[in-house]
């Protein structure tokens, strides 16, 4: 396994990517309300990307995808097409995740967004997903080792009654959207590839309202719950330091572990 130490020059790069992957989803959240549809989002995304960025989407091309956003919307776990076919409905999540390449480096982020009102079982599902994510976070400094981050994700999954999609992974980042190491949502504590300053690679723990099965809908690239439950998604870009994690997609209300309602 050959992993990428990032150099200072590099993470500042990496540092840009991330910050601007962030500020797509900013942009993005007054604009996810009843009655829009996916595509519409899409649109928006790629335009900002493109024109005010001055970036380029990073999603659009990888493995056969050709949008510039995810948008998985309630049972749809990973992957979900923006369509015009699809329109949020008050009471809905969506997962929407943001890829984006800035002079050669990527930054990638992804956060569920609750749609109008949705019941308390939603609202619970989105912030303990948000909360797996921080308690992985919290883990990450030189000489932990990956499975920690696994244990941290399951330990507050199973605390609050969900289940953990496995067959998903964060994934290291920089010049590639997908590099060394693979950063599994389950694990053992004292397990896996020790840290080292100057990793970087992604967090995106999955959660699932009820079982962790997923599946494929015939040739589509969408991933869903296998038994048609609600799932949550939240991803961070992180830095690996000798005295923790920098998060290089830090969103805008300061990683205060609420759910964002679009209103």
């Amino acid at each position: 396994m050959s992993i990428d130490i990032k150099t200072k020059a590099q993470i500042e790069k990496m540092r840009l990517s991330g910050r601007l992957a962030a500020e797509v989803l900013e942009m993005l959240r007054p604009l996810v309300v009843p009655g829009v549809t996916t595509a519409e989002l899409d649109e928006r995304a790629y335009d900002y990307i493109v024109t005010r960025l001055n970036a380029l989407p990073g999603k659009a091309g990888y493995r056969g995808f050709e949008h510039t956003l995810g948008t998985s919307i309630n049972g749809v776990v990973w992957n979900g097409v923006p369509s015009d076919k699809d329109v949020l409905r008050d009471g809905d999540i969506v997962g929407i995740e943001v890829a984006l390449i800035k002079n050669s480096w990527f930054g990638a982020t992804t956060r569920t967004f609750l749609v109008g009102k949705p019941d308390a079982a939603a609202r619970r599902l989105v912030t303990a997903t948000e909360a797996a994510l921080a308690a992985a976070i919290a883990i990450v400094r030189e000489g932990s080792r990956l499975g920690d981050i696994g244990h941290a994700i399951e330990r507050v999954a199973k605390a609050s009654g969900f289940s953990v999609v496995r067959e998903y992974c964060g994934h290291g980042i920089g010049r590639g959207y997908h590099e060394e190491p693979e950063v599994a949502h389950t694990g053992r504590m004292g397990s896996g590839l020790w840290l080292k300053k100057g990793m970087v690679f992604t967090i995106e723990p999955m959660l699932n309202a009820g079982g962790p099965d997923v599946e494929n809908l015939g040739d589509t690239v969408e991933v869903v719950t296998s038994d048609g439950e609600l799932s949550a998604q939240a991803q961070h870009t992180v830095l690996v330091t000798e005295t923790g994690a920098e998060i290089l997609t830090a969103w805008a209300d300061r990683e205060r572990g609420a759910p964002r309602t679009a209103r």
